[in-house]
């Protein structure tokens, strides 16, 4: 299993970080890297959708978010049980394991093509509509359906937040305009891709640094936590992509995003959703295990097992 060369960067800025050196990215550059990443990814999404039929597509992304649903529903009782961690607290982990960070996609789409893997186009449509089921159904676990629960509140968090605004907005220009009309932004947001994305992982790399005393405080479960459950929803991303009839390199990139945990949209909405949970449990899993883990090793980890399954069931 190699390493994208890019995760060298995430590297570079985790031993920074972990040295206490001065390098450190500015607030503003690294909100303009992620626009950029964000805008790449929604852009070649839409125009691939633009060569496919939306209704031949309908049913897979329908399956592929009905099936996500399943992740926090299998969390909440392991953190509640296991975790011994309160209602609001564990649901807010869950939501956050259940939904998707478009920068652990953007690491795979990068190790797939110098692997020269192929996946569908559209899988960073996927991207938009992954982010909602965990957010809902994390606040159902928390609080119930009630006359307490602001659904406008929480609907404009999760549906005008940056990431759904411009993946959603960057994949309508893609679908509308096609391959010929953005052929000046594809040689922007395609041949500099990987340039901007080493720059983005060298700065994740000294924010996950930062949260090593949260991933401390959160006990030894939250970090075995944080390794197991991104493997148990790889696999079901594989196997899913094999009913779905995905390509090998679909069915990975699958697996990749529901090994995520939201780092954006889901922290934002969960603030403003379940105020009394700690966040400080939620980020220091997510951003000091699962993000590193899947980065360095699950990535590769989740190739080699969509591998190994369409090795034994067969190519569908």
């Amino acid at each position: 299993m190699s390493l994208d060369p890019v995760v060298g960067f995430f590297i570079l800025g985790l031993l920074a970080g972990l040295l206490r050196s001065d390098l450190k990215l500015s607030t503003g550059l690294s909100d303009t890297l992620s626009i950029y990443l964000l805008i790449a990814i929604g852009l070649k999404g839409g125009i691939e959708l633009s060569h496919a039929s939306v209704a031949e597509l309908a049913a897979p992304i329908a399956v592929a978010v009905l099936m996500s649903a399943g992740t926090p529903l299998l969390a909440f009782p392991l953190l509640r049980r296991m975790g011994r961690l309160d209602r609001p607290d564990a649901a807010s982990i869950a939501a956050q394991y259940g939904s998707v960070f478009v920068l652990t996609f953007a690491v795979g789409a990068s190790y797939l093509g110098a692997q020269g893997v192929v996946y569908e186009g559209y899988m960073s449509v996927l991207l938009v509509f992954l982010e909602f089921p965990a957010l809902i159904i994390g606040v159902l676990l928390a609080k119930g359906i009630s006359r307490q629960t602001d659904w406008g509140v929480l609907g404009r968090e999760v549906l005008a937040g940056k990431a759904i605004v411009l993946l959603a907005g960057a994949l309508a220009v893609g679908w509308i305009w096609g391959s010929d009309g953005n052929q000046w932004l594809v040689r922007f947001y395609g041949d500099m891709f990987k340039g901007f994305l080493s720059l983005f992982l060298l700065g994740m790399g000294v924010l996950t640094a930062s949260r090593i005393d949260d991933l401390r405080r959160t006990g030894k479960f939250l970090i075995g936590y944080g390794i197991v459950m991104p493997m148990v929803s790889a696999v079901g991303g594989v196997l899913i992509g094999w009913g779905l009839g995905l390509t090998l390199g679909g069915a990975t990139l699958l697996a990749i995003l529901y090994a995520s945990a939201s780092y954006i949209a889901a922290p934002a909405a969960m603030r403003i959703a379940i105020p009394e949970a700690n966040p400080a449990l939620s980020l220091g899993a997510s951003l000091g295990v699962t993000f590193p883990f899947n980065v360095l090793i699950g990535v590769p980890l989740y190739h080699q097992m969509a591998r190994a399954a369409y090795a034994f069931l067969g190519a569908p």
